[in-house]
């Protein structure tokens, strides 16, 4: 059918086309992502003193445990945690301090979470 034969109210009319905006998923689930962060309590995982592991391993199982911690930071958070009885390794949110927690566990490091009381 030709449209420009057809008759008014015949349906044969032009439509014109939809505009339809394109959202990112990625966006959209990074900004849920935040979202949950800021509304979760932040927690600090504590790395207790122990008198079993050579503290070149602490050190070693801190950075592979916690992804972009440096040389450096594990040192230090070993040393304070050998002269002060602990020392906290990392604050983030609750889920991701537990994973942390097991994961030093596994590999044999004294452990433990607690709420922290200020922010990140």
């Amino acid at each position: 059918m030709d449209v420009s034969t057809a008759a008014p109210g015949k349906g044969g009319g032009l439509l014109e086309r939809p505009v339809i905006e394109k959202t990112s998923p990625a966006r959209e689930s990074e900004f849920d992502l935040r979202k949950s962060r800021q509304i979760s309590p932040p927690y600090r995982v504590i790395l207790h003193n122990d008198n079993f592991n050579k503290r070149e391993y602490v050190v070693q199982v801190l950075m592979k445990v916690i992804l972009g911690m440096t040389l450096d930071n594990a040192v230090n958070i070993m040393q304070e945690a050998h002269h002060n009885g602990l020392s906290v390794v990392i604050i983030c949110a609750q889920a991701d301090a537990e994973e942390h927690c097991t994961q030093l566990r596994h590999n044999g490091l004294l452990s433990s979470i607690e709420p922290a009381s200020g922010g990140c």
